[in-house]
């Protein structure tokens, strides 16, 4: 990623109150319940904790002194560079107490969802463009048939909507990892957005990975803030959820204590990925997770409500991976299909790649190959199988005959007999239990 790219999509650093967007009192109420909760008395400090500038931070505080809400403590603060003291007053301490009633949030300064929104547009995920190289670089380790990566590039630069199906085993969700490691760039993620006074809080270093920016040189006279930091530079983030996807947790989360908001997983994906796992799991219908991403996936906004039942806009920009092992027309109306952008079979490996990728893990784990055994396995084993290969069968096979020459004390070997015995484990015969 060239830096000049970096520099279009940062956000820039308010420079004064006014270019805020937020209400003067929200603002000020921060200001002071960061003061009362954190005990910072100097504005330097102030700044960084409510990751605004000094100058923005240092109106908010002349704003609080004239209404008499803080006050100079008159001592220059030695281990601060010599800076201005200053607390809150009796007045001063009733405000934040009242102001933390309304709401426990302190700290980062939120960003209004309408800035937020000029933000997304500058990282959109659909600025995206995924090269081959690229891709076929992030799925190295994967033995692909050839026609598939030029299936998933332009569904992985169009930044829209990609199904995946096929037989379980066969590497859906490794392909999903392989796509998100493609995109490697970085983007800005929002501490906390607000909107209609309310705050909703973004940044999960669950999700987020956050980039170390370079270190400012503290020499040089002229230290400008490279971007606005009341944002945290990440990577693009990747959401992964499976069986355990229900509806609610595409809703806003209430902290009834805190009285604030936590975003949803698909807020969070936001610039990134969103990979709903084993789809048909859950404990959903496939087609109601779907009808709920329709107007997202068709508008790139989602509605999102809050306690009081009011909703409203977020913008949504997110790469939605959808992977199953049943077949679309076994879970989907041709409405849902319709609306789902792209959709990519992934098939188990036929015979040749079946051998590549068996020949490669084989040397990855340190397992000699032996012909005898690899005759015995494609000529005798898997007629069994009516010749269906999958991807994961065969680290499952040499991890089976690598534990079984560990217990019997002998060298790593593959021999058919040991074969057999691996391959009893991968398939569980049918029969009657008898109780």
């Amino acid at each position: 990623m060239n830096m000049h790219t970096t520099d279009v999509m940062s956000p820039p650093a308010p420079s004064r109150l006014a270019d805020m967007k937020l209400s003067t009192v929200m603002m000020r109420d921060i200001i002071l319940k960061t003061m009362f909760r954190k005990n910072v008395d100097v504005v330097s400090e102030l700044s960084a904790t409510v990751c605004l500038p000094v100058p923005v931070t240092q109106e908010l505080v002349d704003l609080a002194r004239g209404q008499q809400l803080l006050e100079a403590t008159g001592t220059l603060n030695a281990n601060n560079g010599d800076e201005m003291g200053y607390q809150l007053t009796e007045q001063g301490k009733a405000r934040a107490l009242d102001a933390l009633a309304q709401s426990e949030y302190f700290g980062p300064m939120p960003v209004p969802l309408d800035v937020y929104r000029a933000q997304v547009k500058r990282q959109s995920i659909r600025n995206i463009m995924v090269t081959k190289g690229q891709l076929t670089d992030a799925m190295g380790h994967l033995v692909l048939p050839n026609d598939l990566l030029g299936q998933l590039g332009p569904a992985v630069s169009a930044g829209r909507s990609i199904l995946m199906y096929g037989p379980p085993g066969n590497g859906k969700s490794s392909i999903s990892n392989g796509i998100r490691d493609a995109l490697g760039d970085q983007i800005y993620v929002p501490r906390a957005i607000e909107y209609a006074g309310q705050v909703i809080t973004v940044y999960d270093p669950i999700v987020h990975v956050a980039v170390e920016d370079e270190a400012e040189d503290p020499t040089c006279l002229r230290r400008r803030t490279r971007f606005d930091k009341r944002y945290v530079k990440c990577e693009r983030p990747t959401v992964i959820t499976g069986g355990e996807l229900s509806l609610n947790m595409l809703d806003l989360v209430y902290n009834p204590t805190a009285r604030t908001y936590q975003a949803p997983l698909q807020l969070k994906s936001t610039g990134g990925i969103f990979i709903v796992d084993d789809l048909g799991r859950q404990a959903e219908p496939p087609q109601a997770l779907v009808n709920r991403w329709i107007v997202p996936l068709e508008e790139g906004k989602d509605i999102l409500a809050l306690q009081s039942g009011e909703k409203f806009e977020v913008p949504f920009d997110t790469l939605v991976i959808f992977s199953t092992n049943f077949h679309p027309n076994e879970i989907f109306d041709q409405a849902a299909l319709r609306r789902i952008f792209f959709k990519i079979k992934i098939d188990g490996p036929n015979q040749e790649d079946f051998l590549k990728i068996f020949a490669m893990m084989a040397k990855k784990r340190g397992m000699p190959l032996d012909e005898a055994t690899l005759v015995h396995l494609l000529k005798v084993k898997y007629p069994e199988i009516d010749n269906v290969y999958a991807n994961y069968q065969p680290i499952f096979l040499i991890d089976q005959m690598i534990a079984i020459c560990e217990f019997e004390g002998i060298p790593y070997q593959m021999r058919p007999d040991l074969l057999n015995r691996a391959w009893a484990n991968m398939f569980v015969k049918s029969e009657k239990i008898v109780k």
